[in-house]
């Protein structure tokens, strides 16, 4: 042999590894590169601030008049400023409700900021939250509600031409946008250019045609993740308006399908118990920082991404209360992640591929999120061990798949050497996803961890283990209930007497009654009456739940003054929700009349209060 070729022989066994694995290929659906930026955003901010603001109500019926949008102190820069403070890395701001009004100059409708008294109508909310946005290095986003109250087309055709120009004016006019969010609600009651009618439009997706849209968005921003848009997109609802994800979860709809395809799941809830648009009543509902944190690990953890509102009270400002409980979730979430114990440790397999070191198991604790560990094609389970240079103590552990080659993995536990064992101390590891942060029970401190993959639909891709150790919190996780306000109700007369149920103070208990069936109540002496309040059933179920009522009020139980409307958004978030009256008037009497139920044909409520 040439001398030459065997010393370039020799060279190359030296140079180059002995083995040399090929990548695996992916398993089913994979996220597109805009969803697997999107699930490493994690957390973001929703703002709902708009003419129910300013109402008091959560979906305005269509009919208010624009003028009453007048923030004097509205400044968006303090509040993308407060967002990107407490670690959120976005927003997402409700540009246009179901009540249709449109918080920028749109040209598809008069029913828009021009008629507003902020800036005499020349101002533009959309414009100065994506420019604060951009100013504090948040992504920005908008909510564009299909449903439209106030539009006299709506359940027709010539609506679709409204709606497709309000969302081409937000994707073009105001520069990236990093998500589009489509709310389910569509269709029922509404003013609809003085109709006054309920509207049904049969299936959304059809009446819509969302296909259409999500090319419209594709063409405009190829970049913008799409939320909703009846599954067409790219991001569904997590399920509960409390921002829990359901676990396992997977982000893949027709799972194990040739029709199989990634949409990942967003949890959404308000930090406050007052709903989602501002309430003179929320500073005492603030959720606490401790909840947000069960809230994080109960999304965030589960796979899933959070998307947490604050609103803007009338004047534009955030409310204070929010915002301490915001930033201090900010801080505990901060030194949650602060410090990995796992970091750099040393780390060995059972299997790896091909015995390729581009494929070891020190890729789990090396801080590359797309470096992996893997074993070989049909070798479905694994473990992998890590060493820290000292015993440690942490109560969290995060795992992380390699998700631009699919969701693998279906069952995995994790052990720690402890009084020289192997214990387990989590055996309920189902799918892993983007990331789960497992708490543990207790606090375990050791120097060895185990990683089991138990079962996966290839061979499993994991690209991080994390051990890391929750900040003592001096609160409780649990969501304690809190009414917006408690009337003295000890000498109440409650006609029917079964209905002394929704008057207990207590919101596990509730009256259930016929349609139409009107509580009647003597309060004993005449007060001032401005508003009441209504807390649904609070067991989970819908059945007779009432989401539209009459309430009346009376000085000597003979002549009523009535008033008609709606509880909007029971099904999705079944809180206490408050009417305020056209004006505050003497009463010594009330009636409540339930008219409708979202299921079934009875009526019910848990707690009816009066201020």
């Amino acid at each position: 042999m040439n001398k030459h070729i065997l010393t370039s022989i020799l060279i190359s066994a030296l140079v180059w590894p002995a083995f040399s694995a090929n990548p695996p290929k992916p398993c089913g659906a994979v996220p597109t590169p805009q969803q697997v930026d999107w699930l490493r955003m994690e957390w973001y901010g929703f703002v709902h601030f708009g003419l129910n603001t300013y109402t008091g109500r959560e979906w305005g019926y269509g009919d208010e008049d624009p003028k009453q949008f007048n923030p004097s102190e509205f400044d968006a820069s303090a509040i993308a400023a407060t967002f990107k403070k407490a670690g959120m890395t976005g927003m997402i701001y409700t540009a246009k409700h179901h009540d249709g009004w449109c918080a920028w100059p749109s040209s598809s409708t008069k029913h828009n900021i021009k008629k507003a008294a902020w800036k005499k109508g020349k101002g533009d909310v959309v414009k100065e939250f994506a420019k604060a946005c951009k100013k504090h290095g948040i992504k920005f986003g908008v909510y564009i509600s299909p449903w439209d109250r106030n539009c006299a087309d709506y359940g027709n055709k010539g609506y679709l031409r409204v709606y497709y120009k309000q969302i081409q004016e937000l994707l073009t006019q105001y520069g990236p946008v990093f998500e589009i969010w489509f709310d389910g609600a569509n269709g029922g009651d509404g003013y609809y250019g003085g109709a006054r009618e309920r509207r049904n439009i049969g299936n959304a997706s059809d009446y819509y045609d969302f296909p259409q849209i999500v090319k419209n968005i594709r063409r405009m921003q190829p970049d913008c993740i799409i939320w909703g848009a009846g599954q067409h997109g790219d991001v569904k609802w997590g399920g509960s308006e409390k921002g829990h994800v359901k676990y396992p979860c997977w982000n893949v709809i027709k799972k194990d399908t040739p029709d199989e395809r990634w949409i990942s799941l967003e949890g959404d809830t308000p930090i406050n118990r007052a709903g989602w648009f501002w309430h003179s009543n929320q500073a005492s509902k603030v959720k606490s920082p401790e909840h947000l944190m069960q809230v994080y690990l109960d999304s965030v953890g589960r796979g899933a991404n959070l998307i947490l509102n604050l609103a803007p009270d009338k004047t534009g400002r955030l409310d204070a209360a929010d915002v301490e409980s915001l930033l201090t979730f900010g801080k505990m979430r901060k030194a949650l992640l602060a410090k990995d114990y796992a970091l750099g440790a040393k780390a060995s397999a059972n299997t790896v591929r091909g015995n390729d070191p581009a494929f070891g198991a020190d890729k789990l604790t090396d801080g590359d999120i797309e470096s992996y560990w893997c074993p070989n094609d049909g070798e479905n389970t694994g473990s992998i061990e890590i060493q820290l240079p000292t015993p440690a103590t942490f109560d969290v552990v995060r795992v992380r798949e390699q998700i631009r080659l699919g969701q693998r993995v279906s069952a995995f536990s994790i052990d720690a050497f402890i009084d020289g064992q192997w214990q387990e101390i989590d055996g309920a590891g189902q799918t892993i996803g983007n990331q789960v942060l497992r708490k543990l029970d207790a606090p375990v401190t050791t120097d060895r961890v185990r990683l089991n993959i138990k079962a996966s639909r290839a061979c499993p891709c994991i690209s991080e283990l994390s051990l890391l150790r929750m900040p003592d919190t001096s609160g409780s996780l649990a969501e304690e209930y809190v009414f917006a306000y408690n009337a003295d109700k000890k000498n109440w007369d409650v006609s029917p007497a079964a209905a002394s149920a929704a008057f207990d103070n207590n919101p596990d208990s509730f009256w259930q009654g016929g349609k139409d069936e009107a509580i009647v109540v003597d309060m004993k002496k005449t007060i001032k009456v401005s508003s009441f309040s209504y807390l649904p059933r609070q067991d989970g179920k819908l059945q007779n739940m009432t989401d539209s009522f009459e309430f009346a009020t009376s000085t000597d139980g003979k002549n009523w003054k009535t008033i008609k409307g709606e509880f909007s958004n029971l099904r999705a978030n079944p809180i206490e929700l408050t009417v305020e009256l056209p004006a505050p008037t003497d009463a010594r009497y009330f009636r409540f009349t339930p008219t409708r139920a979202l299921e079934g044909n009875g009526a019910s409520a848990a707690e009816i209060n009066v201020k």
